[in-house]
């Protein structure tokens, strides 16, 4: 018995060129420079000094104190926030920044001796992690913790992860 080969409809091949097009056009708009962006330039030739960037705009070296960035994530990693803190110049967007900047000087930057703000807690298992990356007072720190529930948080670190 004869194999018949059943042939695409040229109907059911469109769908197919259409998304090759559309997909090739995408890759060309994200992928090319921007409208007006110059050719780079070619590269030095062996011997000769790479040019170099007009004065002033060289890179500047990383400031003593960057400053924290605070990250909180729920249980199994659902969800993140996190915020930068700077103290003592206030900025970033920690909605209670002076309370927290005051309360790690209080502490002198050891986020185990923060003073807390104890209140009572329920023993619901909620998981919540912390934790802060960044440099205090020029000095690197580096701190994960994880807490029962959001209160327990709350009471052993303040207004540090109050945001």
């Amino acid at each position: 018995m004869p194999v018949t080969r059943r042939r695409r409809s040229a109907r059911a091949a469109v769908p197919g060129a259409l998304l090759a097009t559309v997909s090739a056009a995408l890759a060309g708009a994200f992928c090319a420079a921007p409208a007006g962006a110059a050719e780079p330039p070619p590269p030095a030739a062996a011997g000769t000094a790479e040019p170099r960037p007009p004065a002033g705009t060289e890179p500047q070296p990383p400031t003593a104190d960057q400053g924290l960035l605070l990250t909180v994530s729920g249980d199994r990693n659902t969800w993140i926030r996190g915020v930068r803190l700077s103290c003592p110049d206030i900025y970033g967007r920690h909605p209670h920044a002076r309370a927290a900047c005051a309360a790690l000087t209080w502490a002198r930057g050891d986020l185990d001796a923060l003073p807390g703000e104890p209140h009572a807690c329920n023993k619901q298992y909620n998981p919540v992690t912390v934790s802060v990356t960044g440099t205090w007072r020029g000095g690197p720190v580096e701190w994960h913790r994880e807490f029962a529930n959001a209160c327990m948080l709350d009471s052993a670190t303040g207004p540090v992860f109050r945001f």
